[in-house]
């Protein structure tokens, strides 16, 4: 009863509530809010404070900066923070305009993604022209998943966020992690646009996710592996976090020459092979599901994706598709 008193109060409070209303549109940092408020950053600051004391909002420091968001999905603060946001009034004057500068924000942040992406974007096209269009890849993606739905998805190594919009529809609710803070940028700006409010992004290591043991029931691990020094430890990593009967899916090069991918693009790895991947999901835990090899027509050396799929428990053969 006090907890519940005390989470009504935090909320019931005109700043407070618009805050919360402006969160359930997608994260934030401090000196967004103050921006779309118009109010002094201490008395922003004090609000958010309190929130996040009654647990409605989660600090997500990300570097020099920190981003907060609401409770998760399925906590009894977020419920209550989703059925008094429900009924605020679409007429609002006030309300109107902080959704209207909160528009402004979001336009600013696809500006500085947009301009970031501009400059690596050659690279990309470069890279991607080596190998099948990334349609095959996602629907092969999907297809291995079996296009069943998550209740959690942890994106491993999230770059674009594109893995995240790609199964918006199918989860619950998600979030990617990248150590890049250009690229946590630009996710953020193409989640908001694709307007995925249940899933985020958060900056951190990949080899010490900030998640609890057996949490995800589905993880993704999307052209990352090659720039690592130590695949088999992400693997570990990825496979603690997730839950009996999750599934992990990993897609990445198969071995390939392309040395200039190494020297110009930071590549550690030129590919991987179906027992390399395996000794280290063998190692980690994992139990082997599907795989399929996407094998591009052409001449001179092209890029191979392949797909591997692998389970928390329960016994399963690997199949090639």
């Amino acid at each position: 009863m006090d907890r519940l008193i005390a989470t009504l109060r935090a909320a019931g409070e005109p700043t407070r509530l618009r805050i919360l209303a402006l969160l359930g549109r997608g994260e934030l940092t401090v000196s967004e809010i103050v921006q779309i408020l118009g109010q002094s950053q201490p008395r922003v600051s004090r609000h958010i404070k309190l929130l996040s004391e009654a647990g409605l909002v989660h600090r997500i420091p990300e570097g020099a900066w920190v981003f907060y968001r609401l409770s998760d999905a399925d906590s009894p603060s977020r419920r209550l923070v989703d059925a008094v946001t429900a009924n605020l009034p679409e007429e609002d004057a006030v309300l109107r305009r902080d959704l209207e500068r909160l528009e402004m924000v979001k336009a600013h942040r696809a500006e500085n993604a947009d301009r970031y992406f501009e400059q690596v974007a050659d690279d990309w096209d470069r890279i991607r022209a080596l190998h099948l269009s990334e349609d095959a890849v996602e629907d092969a993606m999907r297809a291995l998943t079996g296009n069943r739905n998550f209740n959690y998805m942890v994106d491993i190594g999230t770059g674009t966020g594109r893995v995240l919009e790609l199964f918006a529809s199918q989860i619950k609710r998600g979030v990617g992690v990248d150590i890049n803070r250009d690229m946590l940028s630009v996710a953020r700006a193409n989640l908001s646009r694709a307007e995925a409010g249940h899933v985020s992004i958060q900056q951190a290591d990949l080899y010490a996710l900030p998640f609890e043991d057996n949490s995800a029931d589905l993880v993704t691990i999307h052209q990352v592996l090659h720039y690592l020094y130590d695949p088999g430890h992400a693997l570990t990593e990825a496979a603690r976090v997730m839950t009996p009967g999750g599934i992990l899916l990993i897609v990445d090069f198969a071995p390939h020459q392309l040395e200039f991918l190494r020297t110009e693009h930071q590549h550690r790895r030129l590919g991987f092979s179906d027992q390399e991947i395996s000794e280290w999901s063998k190692a980690a835990g994992l139990i082997p599901m599907k795989k399929k090899s996407l094998r591009p027509t052409g001449s001179g050396e092209r890029l191979t994706v392949k797909l591997w799929t692998f389970k928390a428990s329960a016994d399963a053969e690997m199949e090639t598709a």
